[in-house]
């Protein structure tokens, strides 16, 4: 009888952030050799580069803010002032708080054989990290994806930011022109235009957050504008970038007509390219510049070769990576495969007001040709925009031609939390008349639900 082939691991998962980590854990505490290889840093890109230090500093922009306008509430900071060094140590606090400085450690901890290098596949079943070998089972491709530019005359020739290398900076820029509108875009926008930047946000749609509600883009558009002093350039695009002194001279496209603008820095928002240069055809993995190509069970064309995370080439939220990982891990250890179910992801925006989302749009609808009925619920129709001194804000809730709610979108304070509720009821297909009878607490921003799904039920 042919000895059965043996291999170092059950399982090597390539990249240690949301996509990858959950797979590794889950793997390991069956009893399973694993083995976790990262290229940069332990943790991934999401708490070391960009969602924690981002939140951190918009929570202390969020904070300054409200601090500064405090007067019409009778207090007096109008001299309030702050140290971008000592913001910059508050964000590098966060990251190590999240637990990201000692992630290595707690993989070894479980079990799990850690790998800094670049993993490079040499076979199906074989790598290279670190002019070692390492032959799996299993793997699990987790590389994430990086910050791409878009095709612009001279900007190659420039010094330019993304949201990445923007957490790094010694000071704020006097002035920024940023290329793109989407969520990240827009909450760097916010969060640059709070501490004196003169910000620019440079969108080749019709609005702002072009994948949220049209209301939305058009509040959030009017609030950066009033606020902040932020011009949102709408139905834009940049046509070249070069230097000029100290400055970048931008030229873009509006309306017909072209315009030329300085700034000190430019930031590119606009996409991220998949991390897939690891030797995928020595694999025999199918994959376009766009990402890797998987089953519904996060297979690639090599079966036992599974892939999760931004390399699918999908805009992959953590929450989503971290679906996928866990998914991966159970069509490894389990004959009966699992697909990821998607149906009520939330999307975040963390600006001021909040900005969320979960389900299908109106736009959606009308795509898909779906019968559907709103209702919005405008945030000064409850207590709590009085007591607080907020009402630029809404909840919006779509239902179907049963009245169970398919979508929602909360633009509020604490949007984020708020938006659970509704993603709870999405998931279990609850009506918008269960919605309404479900006691919501007096004097939270929640009531605004409420008042939305009163509305749909009339």
């Amino acid at each position: 009888m042919p000895k059965k082939h043996t291999f170092d691991y059950d399982l090597i998962v390539i990249g240690s952030g949301a996509a990858g980590s959950a797979a590794a854990t889950i793997t390991a505490r069956a009893g399973k050799r694993v083995a976790i290889i990262e290229a940069d840093v332990f943790g991934g890109d999401s708490p070391n580069h960009s969602d924690v230090p981002m939140k951190a500093l918009l929570h202390a922009a969020q904070l300054y803010d409200e601090a500064r306008n405090g007067v019409r509430f009778g207090l007096r900071s109008g001299t309030l002032g702050y140290s971008f060094p000592s913001l910059r140590a508050w964000k590098d606090q966060a990251i190590q708080r999240t637990g990201t400085s000692g992630n290595r450690k707690y993989y070894e901890s479980q079990g799990i054989d850690t790998f800094l290098g670049r993993a490079y596949f040499l076979s199906p079943n074989e790598i290279t990290v670190n002019r070692r070998r390492l032959s799996s089972a299993h793997f699990l491709i987790a590389t994430g994806s990086h910050w791409a530019a878009p095709t612009i005359p001279g900007l190659a020739d420039l010094s330019y930011l993304t949201p990445h290398t923007l957490l790094e900076t010694i000071r704020p820029p006097k002035s920024l022109y940023i290329v793109g509108g989407g969520s990240v875009g827009i909450e760097v926008a916010q969060l640059m235009a709070t501490f004196g930047t003169k910000v620019y946000v440079a969108e080749t749609a019709g609005r702002i957050l072009p994948e949220e509600e049209e209301e939305t883009g058009q509040l959030m558009e009017r609030l950066l504008h009033e606020r902040k002093g932020v011009t949102c350039l709408t139905q834009t695009r940049t046509l070249a970038a070069y230097r000029e002194g100290l400055q970048k001279r931008i030229t873009y496209s509006r309306g017909g007509h072209e315009k030329i603008l300085k700034v000190d820095d430019i930031l590119i928002a606009t996409g991220r390219t998949p991390n897939i240069d690891l030797g995928l055809d020595n694999a025999h993995v199918t994959h376009t510049p766009r990402g890797i190509t998987t089953n519904d069970f996060l297979q690639t064309s090599t079966r036992h070769i599974y892939a999760a995370g931004d390399v699918l080439g999908r805009h992959s939220l953590v929450h989503n990576a971290l679906l996928e990982s866990r998914v991966v891990a159970h069509n490894i250890l389990r004959k009966n495969k699992l697909r990821p179910d998607y149906t009520a992801t939330p999307r975040l925006t963390f600006t001021f007001p909040g900005v969320a989302s979960v389900g299908l749009t109106e736009d959606d609808c009308l795509k898909r040709d779906l019968r559907a009925q709103t209702a919005v619920a405008p945030l000064g129709i409850i207590a709590r925009s009085n007591t607080s001194d907020f009402r630029d804000g809404f909840v919006k809730l779509i239902a179907d031609h049963n009245n169970v709610l398919i979508g929602a979108t909360v633009v509020a304070p604490h949007a984020a939390e708020i938006i659970h509720e509704l993603t709870l009821a999405i998931k279990y297909g609850l009506t918008s008349a269960e919605i309404a009878e479900t006691p919501h607490g007096f004097l939270s921003w929640s009531e605004a639900i409420r008042v939305a799904a009163s509305k749909l039920v009339r």
